[in-house]
């Protein structure tokens, strides 16, 4: 029963009564969450708890003080009450107990959670140092009735503990957010944040309030309360929507929440709930810098008994400064301004400052920022030469570029220079592949391009194609299609010249379409050279198009590359070289199909056994080129499987059954037609899976089952509704997917008909897709099966029974019917 329906007990006339029902009218109000609302449940809740302490029984000098949140006043309507009762000792147990009782329960009777505690205040100094959570509640102690000067004694005690402590209560405190944003993530990237416990949520935010009373730091004041409230108000209607005390904002939440708050979808909720995150993180990233820059110089003087030296006495001595860039220095650690520089007189100094803390692998210093956010002289458009190289150069520096480019977001600059920015800013990616937010991605692919600019002739087309190649997803429709003409203008606008604006665009446009044809599309055909060949027009394009696919991919993330996608993605890549050189399609030696001569083996003993041949070989794969500072682990080790039997009807779903009954989850699949002893067609179909638990099953039991499933002696659309039914479970209620899409791919082969398939991955859809082709009557000459995440994408290569491709209306026919056999 939530806080807002739980009724009073009594007759409603009492204290409990009143502030029951005013606290329902507040709380239903048709009116939005926000700070003038907290303000008032705290008020209502100030007077009514004040109203119970004056109605208990006395038991000496005590008062009621309220902590934590609730002393900070942030009640939310699910939140619980934190609340300390403070006594001089005075009192015996039993009174102690009765004037304890008298203030609980008439909260547990309303339904409120409470978390309670009754000290004396030298108890409340012990269990302060003890325990780090307990003395940051007590920072936020707030008066409510009884004695004040008793709450006044133990507040002025417990700052002064911290202010003596905080040499070592910061850096625990530090540590604690830390292993929180590795338990939670990082509130600004997540579908489904915690707002109080991911890294740059509320919890930080309080954090930055104990550095303050510390003072040691203070944390940058501009947008932080905005960003603080921001998170509270989203807090509040997240606690009406869902009647619970959560404070994960859930997807299934998420329309609910944003109706409430009065923005117009689930994306714009996301939006301000990261551009909060990002202010808080921000804010902690520079206090907690300056944090452990003064308690290093404390250190250091306590270390040298009291003589300045050098760098670490900034605050009473400034340490030397070493020039990094004209009008740039680097000082404690830090990249700040030459005291020449002039911000309003040098429109590059933003870009030769940023570009000089990266390449030097250091922070931009907040008063730098601002004061080159301050300026009011802005770039010319076109940009300089000058302004030009600079911004190629921060992209270039690798990691270290991020976090300047956090700070330039920060004071509003990157916008500034790059209006259509704002765009993609904090704009969420609802695909559990993407790891980041699309503008954080765009950041993270010029990282992973800097990697690849040796293998280019021109990286500064390579790192600006990396950063702008999704920047049409701020708009509707293909965002490669309006990013084309987005990157145009913002080329120009940097200064390159119009063959190179082209070449950008092209990139741009064109980003997906090496990986969605080696992946999709079979690289024997001519068609699909050709057609990627016209595409992309040159050779210089094409490298740079094959280095961008890899970056974009990397920075994606793990789900999104292999080293079996790298190697399609490199065999495509030579053969439309090839053409565009001016050789045939297939002039490169054609690289090795998986599986090699020994699927070709086995398809000389399919003809010469006149059954199915198969083979299971584990094969393990290592990701390719892992990011400087990260790990080269392997992907879960899969196996792949050959299947070898001469060409018949039903193959395709007769496989992918067996498959699904035996557990095996399908990562890829390529299926083709051989005729390796000139005695007739053999299909070999070459399989990556992975057992969904357990071991993987024996060859020899496969190879039965397929047998039985080919001659029908194998119920497998039987069995596999049987398990279906045996396990089905109640799961957690999430958004439905995505309907599947089926479509004819136009200038697709001019051998076969390819129909592409996109779907939720599941159990078994393999098999319903087989079923439904070979129901049909239509012919596979090969497919190409991938799965990216819950989703996958597959290419089959269909012909009618003479072997010819499908006449239009029978290809459309054929799509809309499978279409309609997945969705049912």
């Amino acid at each position: 029963m939530t806080a807002e329906t739980t009724p009073a007990t009594g007759d409603g006339t009492g204290p409990s009564g009143g502030y029951a029902a005013a606290r329902l009218r507040l709380l239903t109000k048709e009116e939005r969450p926000g700070p003038p609302r907290r303000a008032e449940l705290a008020r209502l809740t100030d007077d009514w708890l004040a109203g119970l302490l004056a109605a208990a029984p006395r038991a000496g000098r005590a008062s009621l003080v309220a902590v934590g949140g609730y002393g900070r006043g942030e009640l939310s309507p699910r939140s619980d009450l934190d609340l300390l009762l403070l006594h001089d000792g005075t009192a015996s147990p039993a009174e102690l107990a009765a004037l304890a009782d008298s203030l609980w329960y008439p909260v547990w009777d309303l339904g409120i959670a409470l978390d309670h505690s009754v000290r004396t205040p030298a108890e409340a100094h012990r269990t302060a140092a003890e325990d780090l959570k307990v003395h940051l509640g007590l920072l936020d102690a707030r008066h409510l009735a009884g004695d004040a000067a008793l709450t006044a004694e133990l507040r002025t005690a417990l700052l002064a503990q911290w202010r003596a402590q905080a040499p070592a209560r910061l850096p625990e405190l530090h540590e604690l957010g830390r292993e929180r944003a590795r338990r939670h993530g990082e509130l600004p990237f997540l579908l489904e944040p915690d707002l109080k416990e991911a890294r740059g949520g509320l919890r930080d935010a309080t954090a930055l309030r104990a550095v303050a009373a510390s003072w040691v730091a203070d944390a940058p004041r501009q947008g932080l309360e905005a960003a603080r409230n921001a998170l509270l108000d989203v807090r509040d209607a997240l606690h009406s929507v869902t009647g619970r005390a959560t404070d994960r904002l859930s997807l299934q939440d998420q329309d609910q929440v944003a109706a409430a708050l009065g923005l117009l979808d689930a994306d714009a909720l996301l939006r301000r709930v990261y551009e909060a995150g990002r202010t808080i993180s921000y804010a902690s990233d520079v206090t907690w810098r300056e944090v452990g820059r003064v308690l290093r110089a404390r250190a250091a003087r306590r270390r040298a008994r009291g003589l300045l030296t050098g760098r670490n006495a900034r605050r009473s001595g400034e340490g030397e400064r070493t020039p990094l860039a004209e009008g740039v220095v680097e000082l404690d650690g830090e990249v700040v301004l030459a005291r020449a520089a002039r911000p309003d007189r040098d429109p590059v100094l933003p870009l030769r400052a940023a570009a000089a803390a990266a390449q030097a692998g250091l922070p931009l210093s907040l008063p730098a920022a601002h004061a080159l956010a301050g300026a009011e002289s802005s770039l010319p458009v076109p940009w300089p030469a000058e302004a030009r190289e600079q911004f190629i150069t921060l992209l270039g520096a690798g990691p270290d570029t991020v976090p300047v480019w956090e700070a330039l977001e920060a004071v509003g600059l990157i916008t500034r220079l790059l209006p259509d920015w704002e765009r993609v800013r904090c704009r969420p990616q609802r695909n559990a592949v993407h790891r980041w937010t699309v503008d954080r991605h765009l950041v993270e692919t010029a990282v992973r391009a800097s990697a690849l600019t040796r293998r280019v002739e021109r990286p500064d087309l390579l790192l600006v194609g990396a950063l702008l190649h999704d920047i049409g997803k701020g708009w509707p429709g293909d965002h490669s299609v309006a990013g084309e003409t987005i990157a145009r203008d913002m080329a120009a606008r940097i200064g390159f010249g119009s063959a190179d604006a082209e070449v950008l665009a092209t990139l741009v446009r064109h980003h997906l379409l090496l990986v969605e044809t080696a992946t999709r599309r079979d690289l024997q055909d001519p068609a699909t050279v050709d057609l990627v060949a016209k595409a992309v027009g040159s050779r210089g394009t094409l490298e740079l198009l094959h280095a961008l696919t890899e970056a974009d991919a990397l920075a994606t993330g793990p789900a999104a590359w292999s080293a079996w996608r790298a190697s399609l993605v490199a065999d495509l890549a030579e053969r439309v070289a090839a053409v565009l050189a001016g050789d045939e399609a297939d002039a490169p030696a054609a690289a090795p199909r998986r599986g090699g001569a020994a699927a070709e083996r086995l398809a000389v003993e399919a003809t010469r056994t006149g059954g199915p041949v198969l083979a299971l070989h584990p094969r393990p794969e290592a990701r390719p080129e892992a990011a400087e500072g990260e790990p080269e682990e392997p992907e879960p080790v899969g196996v792949e499987l050959v299947i070898a039997l001469p060409e018949c009807a039903g193959v395709l779903p007769a496989v992918a059954g067996v498959l699904a009954l035996h557990r095996l989850t399908v990562r890829s699949a390529e299926l083709r037609v051989l005729d390796p002893a000139g005695q007739g067609p053999v299909l070999l179909l070459d399989w990556r899976v992975a057992a969904e638990y357990g071991s993987l099953p024996q060859a020899e039991r496969l190879r039965a089952d397929l047998v039985r499933a080919l001659d029908g002696s194998l119920d497998v659309a039987g069995r596999l509704a049987e398990r279906e039914a045996a396990y089905r479970r109640p799961r957690r209620r999430l958004p439905p997917a995505p309907p599947p899409r089926v479509t004819v791919a136009p200038l697709g082969s001019r051998l076969a008909t390819v129909i592409e398939v996109r779907a939720q991955d599941a159990p078994g859809l393999l098999y319903r897709i087989g079923r439904a082709l070979d129901g049909a009557g239509a012919q596979v000459r090969s497919a190409h099966v991938s799965t990216l995440g819950a989703n996958v994408v597959d290419a089959f290569y269909v012909t009618g029974p003479g072997g010819e491709p499908l006449p239009e209306a029978e290809a459309a026919g054929l799509a809309q019917d499978l279409e309609r056999a997945l969705a049912g």
